[in-house]
């Protein structure tokens, strides 16, 4: 890996780490902080709109800002934020400290991936946004895990001064091995939010919020699915999103390898197979071995689609990719909540959590669909222009 890639990886890391171990540490900073489990929760859902608000707020103000110092200040606010997060004294401290950091979270995957893919050959683009993604893919593998038995050894606040340390890490990576210069598009506000008036960059921004919609509506019940259908053990079920966490860091570089090869093909086929995997998870369900094998599968899928969609964007809006990008990972926050409230909308209208893998299903292929349209659309514009072409010239 090149070590500008590695520096952004890194930081992806510790990105990655930040956002889920909370989820871990819920019970503890409830108790500590004496507010319900319910109360503590909405610190993940806070972060998730706060990606999803911040992100184009935060790259418009930055549009213009050299990219290396751009992403030196982001990797700054995850920093500080992460930082208030260890000292907050109180629930309402916390909830703005995860606000902060939130706001660094999806200007930086999208300005990183931009940066990523102008750091090799046109060919190996979308292997370079995946190598950046692999260290969010690693975050789930073993910061969070580590990250969690830390804050319950040492107490959640531990946890959060590691975090620190990494984000330190992190931006000493970035400003030793990111070039001085990284080339740039000057763009004003209003150049930057024509982009939105492109209808394929809206399409790949609506088939990121679905694409993730399908991930979240089943995976945010995982643990009662795994515990009450499957029958694993609360220990257990570690071990299996453990080897869901491998899935993830195994499709990162599958789907950046294949969307250098075929871009929406490979995307159309990642989305039509993860609706078949979750159609059979429906069955395996019941079964430890064929519920473990089913998980990995769905791993590989559920992150094979991120690179080609990050890769879309870029191409899509060439004119604004900065802005286009970080849209981007607010799309796949707001599919993060979008899934778990329509997950949580099923059960809460009497469906069992054996059903919750059709609604990923439905889900998937409302994504499948709307990449069919987009991609038919993008046949006829290269045929119309490939006709005209010739015709202009003569």
């Amino acid at each position: 890996m090149p070590l500008p890639l590695l520096a952004l990886a890194v930081a992806a890391f510790g990105i990655g780490t930040s956002e889920f171990v909370i989820m871990g540490l819920l019970p503890d900073v409830a108790r500590d902080l004496s507010v319900s489990i319910p109360a503590a929760g909405m610190l993940v859902s806070a972060y998730a709109l706060g990606v999803t608000i911040g992100a184009p707020i935060v790259a418009i103000a930055i549009a213009n800002v050299p990219r290396k110092q751009a992403l030196m200040r982001l990797i700054g606010i995850f920093i500080v934020g992460n930082l208030l997060c260890a000292l907050a004294p109180n629930y309402s401290i916390l909830m703005a400290a995860r606000i902060v950091t939130a706001f660094c979270h999806g200007a930086f995957f999208g300005i990183g991936s931009v940066v990523a893919a102008g750091l090799v050959a046109p060919n190996r683009r979308a292997q370079a946004i995946a190598l950046m993604f692999t260290g969010l893919t690693l975050a789930n593998v073993l910061g969070v895990p580590l990250g969690t038995a830390l804050g319950q050894i040492a107490g959640w606040r531990t946890t959060f001064w590691a975090v620190t340390a990494i984000g330190i890490l992190a931006a000493a990576a970035l400003q030793v091995c990111l070039p001085a210069k990284i080339e740039m598009q000057k763009a004003s506000l209003v150049h930057e939010f024509g982009v939105l008036k492109n209808p394929q960059v809206l399409m790949v921004l609506g088939m990121s919020v679905l694409a993730s919609a399908s991930l979240f509506a089943v995976f945010t019940y995982i643990t009662p699915i795994l515990e009450d259908v499957t029958g694993f053990s609360p220990h257990e079920v570690t071990f299996v999103l453990l080897l869901f966490g491998l899935g993830l860091t195994v499709g990162s570089t599958l789907g950046g390898k294949l969307a250098d090869w075929k871009l929406m093909r490979s995307l159309l086929t990642f989305l039509a197979m993860i609706a078949v995997v979750l159609a059979v998870f429906s069955l395996t369900m019941h079964d430890q071995i064929a519920a473990m094998a089913t998980i990995f599968v769905w791993g590989i899928l559920a992150f094979a689609i991120v690179p080609p969609l990050q890769m879309l964007i870029v191409n899509r809006a060439s004119d604004a990719p900065n802005l286009a990008s970080t849209l981007n990972q607010g799309a796949f926050n707001l599919g993060n909540a979008g899934g778990a409230w329509i997950g949580g909308v099923a059960i809460s209208a009497g469906a069992s959590l054996t059903a919750l893998p059709w609604v990923g299903v439905a889900t998937a292929f409302a994504a499948l669909a709307l990449t069919l349209v987009s991609a038919q659309i993008d046949r006829r514009t290269r045929r119309r222009v490939a006709v005209s072409g010739p015709t202009s010239c003569a």
